[in-house]
Parts: structure tokens; sequence; C-alpha cells
């Protein structure tokens, strides 16, 4: 992500950055639920229609990392995280990740922390239209070993 990106999703709510893929998706922005429920709401029903595209458009990109940084809980998440992973590759969603920890707020650090959880999760071939009918992809989509040493060290200067 980068820092003109990132600026643009400072200050945002996990309401608003579920609002914004659920627009993306051309789902309706759920007005008629319970406010406490509407953000939740958004991203069950975002879910399945991400998981099920062979590919997204590069502006989707975005907002489901900043979606899946607001998220306040660990477990939901993975919902934005696992559509990022299978159409863009762990490799670009955990730098977006190591850059919400280094220059995030500290609610978007915790986010980002919880999603790199999330990050880490297997990709199955037979789950994703984002696979060649073989069962493969770019292997440098995923190639993130060098992000993860990043991440470590940005985590053990934080400790310090």
């Amino acid at each position: 992500m980068t820092e003109q990106e990132h600026d643009r999703t400072a200050g945002r709510s996990f309401l608003s950055t579920a609002v914004e893929v659920a627009r993306l998706v051309g789902i309706g922005d759920a007005a008629d639920a319970p406010e406490a429920d509407r953000a939740r709401r958004l991203a069950f029903a975002v879910r399945r229609p991400l998981l099920e595209r062979p590919c997204l458009p590069e502006e989707f990109f975005a907002p489901l990392m900043a979606a899946s940084v607001y998220d306040p809980d660990a477990s939901f998440c993975c919902w934005f995280v696992q559509p990022a992973l299978y159409a863009f590759g762990r490799r670009r969603v955990m730098t977006a990740l190591l850059d919400y920890l280094r220059t995030g707020t500290d609610a978007e650090q915790a986010g980002a922390e919880r999603a790199w959880y999330c990050a880490n999760m297997r990709l199955n071939a037979d789950r994703s239209p984002a696979y060649a009918p073989d069962g493969t992809r770019d292997p440098a989509l995923d190639d993130c070993d060098d992000v993860v040493e990043e991440w470590l060290e940005v985590r053990r200067r934080s400790a310090a």
C-alpha cells in the first residue's frame, strides 16, 4: 500500500470500510440494519461474492486491507483478508499489513496484527477460481519470506 493509499484510509471506521467494500461488490449498504450490526452484516454479505471471483480489480485492494485492519474481531477480519490473498497474493497483502504496522495509528497497528494472523492462512486451490484449472498460480504472488522477516524486525524494535 502506498503512503497515499494509507492516508486515504486513515480515520476510517470498520463500518465505513465495510460499506466501501460492499459498494465495490455491488451490494447495498445495509442501512436498514441496526447500527451495531450493520458492518458485520455487510462483511457477511460480501464474503462469498469476493471469494467466487477469479480476480478482483485493483480498486478493491486498499478497501479490503482497510476493512481487515479496522475489523475489531480477529475471527472475522479473515473475511476480508482471504479474498485479498487469493486475488492479490500473500506478498502484497502482507506488505500492506507491514505498512500499517510501521506507520499506522495504535488502532491500525493492532488491527494489522489481527489481520497478520489471517494472512498466514493456508490457501487451497480447490476453494478459489483464482487458481488455474491445474491448481497452480504464479508463485511470486505468495513469496513473502523477506516480508515476514521485516515484520518480525519491526515487532522486535517496537517491543524493545
